[in-house]
């Protein structure tokens, strides 16, 4: 199987080329990224917890799913095969915003990510992917935002930061 590649970005979104994933890790080279949150009717957040062999961030939980788009893949068509294969489900999904970040992991490896933030619905329960994902959860908007400050080393380095611009848009818009 060969690596998958990430799409590499300036800070306009345009695609000036592609890098094998690990390699725009190690060099946190800037690349086009997805996050998606799925809520329920309750309002709630579906969490998972990343799986225990997960080679950087394991078994820590983070929002709904999040990857990286393949080229010639639009980020709505990204974010629902992700959503699939990582949870076994499919909804609709809705852009909300992008945003640029950069997060180093413990392990030496960088994020440097323009994330496109999606949101989607769905109350029923996921059919987990145990390469990927070793456990999952609903939990409300603001008790995430207090678990995160209580808990910080229980949730991905990615996640605080993402999860802190979707509770800013959240305040400021009516979804």
């Amino acid at each position: 199987m060969t690596e998958e590649k990430v799409i590499l970005v300036n800070e306009k979104d345009e695609q000036i080329g592609l890098m094998p994933k690990l390699e725009a890790h190690e060099k946190a080279v800037l690349h086009r990224a997805f996050s998606v949150f799925v809520l329920n009717s309750n309002n709630e957040i579906m969490l998972q917890q990343r799986a225990h062999h997960k080679y950087h961030s394991p078994l820590l939980w983070t929002n709904t799913c999040c990857s990286h788009q393949r080229e010639g893949e639009s980020n709505i068509q990204a974010g629902t095969r992700r959503l699939y294969e990582e949870m076994g489900f499919t909804t609709d999904l809705k852009e909300l915003f992008h945003f640029i970040y950069k997060a180093p992991f413990d392990n030496g490896l960088t994020e440097h990510e323009l994330d496109h933030v999606m949101i989607g619905y769905y109350d029923g329960e996921p059919k987990i992917n145990s390469d990927e994902v070793e456990s999952w959860k609903w939990m409300a908007i603001d008790a995430v935002k207090t678990d995160i400050e209580k808990n910080p080393d229980s949730y991905t380095v990615w996640f605080k930061i993402i999860f802190d611009e979707f509770y800013h848009y959240l305040e400021e818009h009516k979804l």
